[in-house]
């Protein structure tokens, strides 16, 4: 069958087995070596592709929770929707959760998740106190940050590489309200949303929108957006459904012009220079989810997501130089997200570092990876690095060069029996074996 990420570039054709007992997982990994485990397959590029694939999502159960301590235990196979459509009327939240709620908690901690609040809370794998994986030579392992360490930390962003996780323990978080206090404020240029993610540290979550595509006085103008959980309120879900995308629109319609006129009336909307309001968490985190399919709109050609980190002292400088030069492409990207990130934790692959990460969507197309390659020069020369889990075209030279701690983690995956069952096109690119 016809596979690929989110951003729907690359297309491969795959042998997609879907176990539903941990023996089936077994026999599969033992015969169809190698291959890579996959979730909802919400990785945007090549990670959780190869020739053969393991479909998890029939694992999908809930083992055990304590309401006392917060501690969740399920299957790899269950979402991040699932959980909260369960616990959030009971008063938990998730610790750490990314800009959808439609992947599996295997995927989260294959891809160490972040989200608006990392620079107060870590990423995903934070707040996992052990998982349990099934090795490539058939064996079961329990690996935490105190018994086997070093698995856990190489499958903790490791892209499934390390072997197949088939359950995890999570810490939730109590709330007292399903809603959202969020502040919004609007920002001329790249130093005051810079400024104002600083002074604004103490928030739990503080994500900015940020036009990539303005240019001279008003180059990084954006919207900051900072949350906090409510103390009263509701403990709801939303169950309405996602408005659907029913076509591939022509490659055409996102261009120069479509997506600048997007960002001038998104920017414009907010009139005040700062307002607060109460709103549901769904659309605080997860706005994109009201749109069942939208990567759709990039047109049956796809897109790739670049997502790049720069280390904290390099942030105002690198980030002014790569929007110039975006901006001075036209190439913009009407999805561009800006986060600040706190400390790194001990996961050999994972992505954050104390800084700031954007995230921006490219529509797939010869000039666009041109633009890239001069992107990937500007991070690395700023001593940043780009996220695996958003990565579909990475040369190998620059993995090699920004995610320093490769050897070690290849040690881990030979030691642990997973070198020749455990495979995407992602890691044969980024020549790990």
């Amino acid at each position: 069958m016809e596979a690929h990420g989110w951003g729907r570039y690359p297309r491969i054709n795959a042998a997609v087995l879907y176990p539903a007992t941990h023996r089936e997982c077994a026999a599969d990994i033992a015969s169809a070596s190698p291959l890579i485990v996959r979730g909802l397959g919400r990785s945007y590029g090549d990670s959780a592709l190869a020739e053969r694939i393991l479909d998890t999502r029939r694992l999908d159960h809930f083992l055990a929770f304590d309401s006392k301590t917060g501690l969740l235990t399920c299957s790899a196979g269950q979402t991040l929707d699932q959980i909260l459509r369960v616990f959030v009327p009971r008063g938990w939240f998730l610790p750490v959760t990314p800009g959808t709620r439609y992947i599996t908690v295997g995927g989260a901690i294959a891809s160490d998740v972040h989200g608006k609040n990392h620079h107060a809370d870590g990423s995903f794998c934070n707040h996992v106190t052990q998982v349990e994986i099934l090795l490539g030579n058939g064996e079961r392992r329990i690996a935490s940050p105190t018994e086997h360490p070093e698995l856990f930390h190489a499958t903790c962003g490791g892209m499934g590489l390390t072997g197949m996780i088939l359950s995890a323990t999570v810490r939730l978080l109590p709330i007292a309200s399903s809603q959202i206090i969020e502040t919004t404020v609007k920002l001329r240029d790249l130093e005051h949303v810079l400024t104002a993610f600083e002074e604004n540290s103490a928030a739990t979550y503080s994500v900015a929108w940020i036009d990539c595509l303005a240019r001279g006085k008003h180059l990084g103008r954006s919207l900051l957006m900072l949350g906090e959980h409510a103390e009263t309120g509701p403990l709801t879900v939303n169950a309405k459904q996602a408005w659907p995308v029913p076509i591939d629109p022509p490659p055409s319609l996102l261009n120069h012009g479509t997506v600048a006129a997007f960002n001038t009336l998104y920017y414009q909307k907010t009139q005040r220079a700062r307002s607060t309001r109460h709103v549901a968490f769904e659309p605080f985190f997860y706005p994109l989810d009201r749109l069942a399919n939208w990567n759709r709109l990039y047109g049956k050609p796809g897109f790739v997501q670049y997502q790049f980190v720069l280390p904290h002292e390099n942030g105002p400088r690198g980030l002014q130089t790569i929007l110039e030069y975006i901006a001075e492409s036209g190439r913009g990207s009407f999805l561009a997200v800006l986060k600040l990130l706190g400390k790194p934790n001990g996961n050999l692959l994972s992505f954050p570092m104390m800084g700031y990460t954007l995230a921006l969507d490219f529509r797939a197309e010869p000039a666009v990876f041109e633009l890239l390659a001069k992107l990937d020069h500007l991070v690395l020369e700023q001593g940043g690095r780009i996220y695996l889990a958003k990565d579909a075209r990475m040369s190998e030279s620059m993995f090699k060069t920004s995610y320093r701690k490769w050897q070690e983690f290849e040690e881990v995956r030979s030691r642990y029996h997973a070198h020749g069952k455990f495979a995407s096109i992602q890691s044969k690119r980024l020549g790990l074996q």
